[in-house]
């Protein structure tokens, strides 16, 4: 099945030809598919169900992706709030004011945004592995069809944020602020949520096997079709909703604090 979810992908980006971050983009996206559908195919689904599902959790790439696939290819940086298809790895913008600003189809791996101002800021296919995000403002900030694996997001602020179709695997969000914020269909495979205030937030389809929320304080927290039997939650404080709501999808919940 690995060929026909690679035929999916390949197909999905297609219209929006070549940018720098395609090949880390695709490539972490491709591995994501390819791990829903072995988790369906272990939960009994059929070759055929496990496909469909798996593919129709991906989501519209084309509305994902319209703003690339809209504007012609950038070789070089033409206003200072755009960046849109260029290859800025291991840049220092930290401390710096990035509102609105737009990575979409960006190769930007390893680069610190510590304490900027990225409200609003647009992240479509961009490849940011490894990048820093320790005290930034990332409120209204949007994440989607992106490589985000090993951030780092620790101290950030994000309120109204967005996260969709990307991989975060191996991320941390240690003492971070999420408030209002959406991720949908995201990998959070063993992300690090510890010491977080977590509020009026959704995870929808999103893969966390292995995250943490130790000692997190959650109030109004959702996991639509998020299997949570392996996160972990030892020490968190959370309100009675989000408690009750954990404890039908049988999530471990020996050490929380209901308040």
């Amino acid at each position: 099945m690995k060929k026909e979810l690679e035929t999916f992908i390949n197909d999905s980006f297609k219209p929006y030809g070549d940018f720098p971050a395609k090949a880390d983009v695709t490539r972490e996206l491709l591995t994501n598919l390819q791990d829903k559908y072995e988790g369906l195919k272990a939960d009994g689904k059929s070759d055929e169900e496990a496909y469909q599902q798996t593919t129709e959790s991906f989501g519209d790439v084309s509305e994902i992706m319209e703003e690339i696939g809209q504007q012609p290819t950038e070789s070089s940086v033409s206003s200072v709030h755009t960046f849109k298809r260029i290859v800025l790895e291991d840049a220092d913008l930290s401390d710096t004011n990035l509102t609105g600003a737009n990575f979409s189809g960006s190769a930007i791996q390893k680069t610190n945004f510590d304490a900027t101002n990225l409200t609003d800021a647009k992240f479509s296919a961009a490849a940011l592995s490894h990048a820093s995000f320790v005290g930034a403002q990332l409120n209204g900030t949007a994440f989607s069809s992106s490589d985000v694996q090993q951030a780092n997001f620790d101290d950030a602020s994000l309120v109204n944020a967005q996260f969709k179709t990307s991989a975060l695997k191996g991320s941390t969000f240690k003492n971070a602020l999420i408030d209002s914020s959406t991720f949908k269909t995201t990998d959070f495979t063993e992300v690090d949520f510890n010491g977080s205030t977590i509020t009026n937030t959704i995870f929808d389809k999103s893969g966390i096997d292995f995250a943490t929320f130790d000692g997190a304080t959650l109030n109004n927290v959702s996991f639509h079709y998020s299997d949570v039997r392996k996160t972990h939650f030892d020490g968190a404080k959370m309100d009675k909703v989000t408690y009750e709501f954990l404890k039908g999808t049988k999530a471990h919940l020996e050490n929380v604090t209901i308040v």
